[in-house]
């Protein structure tokens, strides 16, 4: 039977980690190997290892037999898998991360980033986003405000994809990367198979400085939002922003040849350093 190692960047106690890996269990043993706490926008970072010495903890998920919680981030809950320290496993589903992982966010999603250390290993991998719509009500925590996702949606279109990839485990590695609209399943358009947008919905505009009141030379990060833009339907961005399922199958990062004058000016001087 097909073995499945499940995480997330938003930590052990995430609803949407719970729900996808119960869902998981219809298709293949499951493994749950998430970090302790949040951390999300950690990429494919594994930490210091020559610094720290992570643990790992024993944990409950309601309807899965095995899970564990890890002093660290996803790319590491999977590095630790690859060394067999769970056992073996074929495949890595990551999420349901809350929030589109799309456009340039890629780079930096721990949820996809887990995804591409399973791929650097060998196995493939699924990454699981879901949009949230708003920022809640006033008055209204993230928490209480995630409880109200329709994980079953996510969750649903993700075992799809997974039963689909278990029954026949591709012969080389790839990571596929999923984002569902936060709807009703009959509410979704269909899906679409998506490019990597340039650029998210919506990007972070401006960044300021404020004095911390008390304090000298220090300063607390004032961040805002730029306004949501619309994108073509044929990005990841824009296919789920209108309803769509957007379903892009990542590739690997590759060496490029720019032709332009900065270039040869730079090995030109290497050249002359090194020859």
């Amino acid at each position: 039977m097909v073995r499945i190692l499940v995480t997330n960047d938003d930590g052990i106690d995430s609803i949407g980690l719970h729900v996808l890996a119960r869902a998981m269990t219809d298709i293949a043993d499951v493994v749950v190997v998430a970090p302790d706490k949040e951390y999300s926008g950690y990429g494919a970072a594994f930490g210091p290892l020559h610094l720290i010495q992570p643990e790992v903890h024993r944990s409950r998920i309601d309807g899965v037999d095995e899970v564990w919680s890890v002093t660290g981030p996803p790319a590491l809950c999977v590095m630790f898998g690859r060394l067999d320290l769970f056992d073996h496993y074929d495949l890595v589903v990551a999420g349901i991360n809350p929030g589109a992982n799309v456009g340039r966010s890629v780079y930096h999603s721990g949820t996809v980033g887990a995804c591409l250390t399973a791929r650097n290993g060998g196995v493939s991998g699924v990454a699981v986003s879901q949009t949230v719509e708003s920022f809640g009500v006033e008055g209204q925590g993230w928490e209480e405000m995630l409880a109200d996702q329709h994980w079953g949606t996510a969750a649903t279109v993700a075992a799809a994809a997974v039963e689909g990839l278990a029954a026949a485990l591709p012969p080389e590695p790839v990571v596929l990367n999923i984002n569902v609209p936060d709807r009703e399943l009959h509410e979704i358009k269909g899906w679409k198979r998506t490019d990597v947008g340039i650029e998210p919905p919506r990007s972070m505009a401006t960044a300021h400085l404020e004095p911390r009141p008390g304090h000298t030379d220090s300063f607390r990060v004032k961040m805002d939002w730029g306004e949501a833009i619309e994108l073509p339907e044929y990005t990841d961005g824009g296919a789920v922003m209108a309803g769509w399922v957007s379903v892009g199958w990542l590739g690997r990062l590759e060496a490029t040849e720019p032709d332009f004058a900065g270039v040869a000016e730079a090995e030109s001087r290497l050249d002359k350093l090194l020859t």
